[in-house]
């Protein structure tokens, strides 16, 4: 960011053409080359607006030549023309309805911080008590997850499973008193804020929050600054591009009328031809409405769809977590099952170790008596 920067600073001093050899041939500057800001020649380059303010944009990356915004605005005009306005337009209608979120989302945190709290402040004993409970819960729940590692190692699947039950339970009763111990903390900063008599609002076009009845000085400050001056800019350039394209539409409509009104005078048309020539005049405007009405549908399917994305990807990265967290208790499960399967393998050994001696005592005392019974047999 710092190089572009710096290049296109020296553009500014030097020109373009600086590193270029005497010998070398220029080429001609041509508003429809990819190299130059679009939004630049149409009106002025977004990212200028927001510099060293919490809604930077960045550098640009095209580079912004007066001369070709000369050219560009002498121009005829073009198909290609009319859609370098369009995405201009596009750019500064997706930053506006961003900022108009923004504002929606100040107006209802004021409603929030304005409205009564749920119940009245904790004391400073009430809060440290609270504190020791929520100590007290950290530490049995981390003494329950080691017991239930340590029977998961072991195979006591079963232990290891309640354990896990009443570490939830724990878990859910401190989430209780850390959010009795929020809501107090939101009661405590509503009083505070009611006690200095301070109301705070929104401004309408860049979302900042100010304070009501403050200083001409600071509401000047706040009026003069880059982020309420480029978001200003933006709104009035926007208002401004599409009154003038619907005084464009409204002229080009008037003059369609009245050269069918010329071609009807001259082909001396009768009813039939002004009911045709309404006929005409209703559809291009339906079609007029159609585009509008699709193109503000695209808009806003894109946004749409660039919520729906961020959304996935939060649920994708808690179902990785979910996942993550049953694949480690089916490793502690399998750890446990292969435990009790070595377990009954070894008593499967020891059993036939032990069908081996008996056998073998059996087979001895057989072989002792045989020559006794011999010998009583004789006798």
């Amino acid at each position: 960011m710092a190089v572009l920067a710096a290049a296109q600073l020296l553009d500014e001093l030097m020109g373009r053409h600086r590193n270029t050899n005497p010998n070398e041939k220029i080429k001609k500057p041509n508003w429809e080359d990819p190299e130059y800001c679009k939004y630049y020649m149409v009106k002025f380059c977004p990212h200028d607006l927001f510099v060293n303010t919490r809604a930077d944009l960045g550098v640009c990356p095209k580079v912004h030549d007066d001369e070709v915004k000369d050219l560009f605005e002498r121009a005829e005009s073009s198909y290609k023309k009319a859609q370098y306005v369009e995405e201009f337009l596009r750019f500064c209608r997706h930053m506006i309805s961003d900022v108009e979120r923004k504002i929606q989302k100040g107006k209802q945190r004021l409603e929030l911080m304005n409205s009564k709290p749920e119940g009245p402040p904790m004391t400073q004993a009430q809060t440290e008590k609270n504190q020791e409970q929520v100590q007290l819960l950290s530490e049995k729940i981390t003494a329950l997850l080691r017991e239930a590692e340590e029977a998961g190692s072991c195979g006591n699947v079963e232990q290891a499973q309640g354990l896990m039950k009443l570490c939830d339970r724990l878990k859910d009763e401190k989430e209780q008193l850390l959010k009795q111990q929020e809501n107090s903390h939101w009661s405590m900063t509503a009083e505070l804020a009611a006690a200095q008599e301070k109301q705070m609002e929104v401004c309408p076009v860049c979302g900042a929050f100010l304070i009501v009845g403050d200083a001409q000085q600071r509401i000047d400050d706040h009026l003069s600054g880059k982020q309420h001056v480029g978001y200003y800019k933006l709104r009035q350039a926007y208002e401004e591009m599409n009154e003038a394209r619907e005084k464009e539409q409204q002229e080009k409509e008037r003059r369609r009328r009245e050269e069918r009104e010329r071609e009807r005078s001259i082909r001396g048309g009768g009813l039939g031809s002004d009911r045709r020539d309404r006929e005409r005049m209703e559809r291009d405007r339906e079609r007029d409405s159609h585009k509008d009405r699709e193109r503000d549908r695209g808009d806003k399917e894109r946004d749409r769809e660039r919520h729906r994305s961020n959304r996935e990807e939060r649920n994708n990265r808690h179902e990785d977590r979910d996942r993550e967290r049953d694949r480690d208790r089916d490793r502690e499960r399998d750890r446990g099952d292969k435990e009790r399967e070595r377990d009954r393998d070894k008593e499967r050994d020891k059993e036939r170790e032990r069908d081996r001696e008996r056998k073998h005592r059996r087979e001895r005392r057989s072989s002792h008596d045989r020559p006794r019974r011999r010998s009583r047999e004789r006798h």
